[in-house]
């Protein structure tokens, strides 16, 4: 066998190649200012980034769409989860590249963007479906409620980014989708979903859990209604600690049984989460929170640095410029369901006793 050549640095990373797309329009970037080549270069960087997050994305959503899924085996998602959540941190910061740019500067060449849209990155498009966003909950770009016929070309025709936006529609699930059926197979007090008695294990833990958690709704507006309010007060925020007693029961009690299922496996996983089992579950919990908070940040992030360097303006591609990046901020969410589970999260002292915590030991039995 031969013994592989050297290789340079700059073969390697293709910098001759890479140094050369910085031109936008022209054949070469000689003729443009700085300020065009630093904004093609940053949005080349984010489309790198973008990259990247769909590799570990897809990696995580493998990993868990696998029928059954070792614990040990969750590391290896959790660590794809925090990449993802390192580069949309670093990602926000690039914005502050971007904000070097004054509004002027911009405008002076602006004009070479009509009809081009951030929206029209087909990368992002793909992280928010991988992602779990469905079709259903997108904001109209603009005038056009249907979000792929910005990503054609110009007449109609297909395009690259509508085929990579396809493609991924058409890679199911989501990830999404495999976190929730691999919530929907975690066994709850050691009685998974296809027992014989599946059904009233779980009946008996969320009334168990629902118990717990009205005494500590009970005691904190015990101590509330200590405090010196008025009679009107008093009333509004009574009404307020029954109104959460309420809310968490309609959350364990949703009418789809398999939506109960995986809520209460988020329930579980978190009251539980000291037992050794669960501590990879917890982690994979904690990680999609981040993630998606990190993720909502760098939408956020986006709309500001937008909104400063040309204030709101109807944006290059029809949109409603940074009104638009403000309602996506606001309205795509993922994982509601796992941020809500925050709302109703008990102290470990008040956590119901467990059937079978030997289960959850580091040498389980069956279920």
């Amino acid at each position: 066998m031969s013994a592989q050549r050297p290789t340079n640095y700059w073969d390697y990373i293709k910098v001759e190649e890479l140094l050369s797309l910085q031109r936008g329009l022209e054949s070469s970037d000689a003729s443009l200012a700085n300020d065009e080549v630093m904004f093609i270069t940053v949005h080349q960087v984010y489309e790198l980034w973008f990259k990247l997050v769909l590799r570990e994305m897809r990696s995580a959503r493998d990993l868990f769409k696998r029928p059954t899924v070792a614990e040990q085996e969750l590391s290896g998602a959790v660590r794809s989860m925090k990449r993802m959540t390192t580069i949309f941190r670093i990602a926000c910061d690039h914005f502050e590249v971007m904000e070097t740019l004054t509004t002027r500067e911009y405008l002076a060449f602006r004009d070479k963007l009509m009809g081009a849209s951030g929206f029209q990155s087909a990368q992002l498009r793909q992280v928010e479906i991988l992602f779990g966003l469905d079709d259903t909950s997108r904001i109209p770009l603009g005038v056009d409620g249907d979000y792929k016929k910005a990503l054609r070309n110009f007449g109609g025709g297909e395009s690259p980014a509508l085929g990579r936006v396809e493609a991924s529609l058409a890679d199911m699930p989501t990830l999404k989708l495999a976190i929730e059926e691999w919530l929907w197979r975690t066994p709850i007090d050691g009685v998974g979903p296809h027992a014989l008695d599946a059904e009233p294990a779980l009946s008996r833990f969320a009334e168990a859990f629902l118990g717990a958690h009205a005494k500590c709704v009970d005691a904190a507006k015990t101590r509330a209604l200590s405090l010196d309010w008025g009679d009107a007060d008093r009333g509004r925020l009574a009404e307020r600690y029954e109104a959460e007693k309420r809310q968490t029961r309609e959350f364990l009690e949703p009418a789809d049984p398999r939506t109960r299922r995986i809520r209460c496996a988020m329930i579980f996983i978190e009251t539980y989460r000291e037992l050794p089992l669960l501590a990879w579950p917890r982690e994979v919990l904690d990680a999609l929170v981040e993630l998606e908070q990190l993720f909502v940040m760098f939408r956020q992030r986006h709309a500001r640095m937008v909104e400063r360097v040309i204030g709101r303006r109807t944006g290059t591609g029809g949109s409603a410029g940074v009104d638009y990046l403000d309602a996506t901020a606001l309205s795509y969410r993922i994982f509601r369901d796992l941020w809500a589970v925050r709302t109703l999260q008990i102290p470990r002292e008040a956590a119901p006793a467990l059937s079978r915590p030997e289960f959850y030991g580091f040498a389980r039995g069956e279920a």
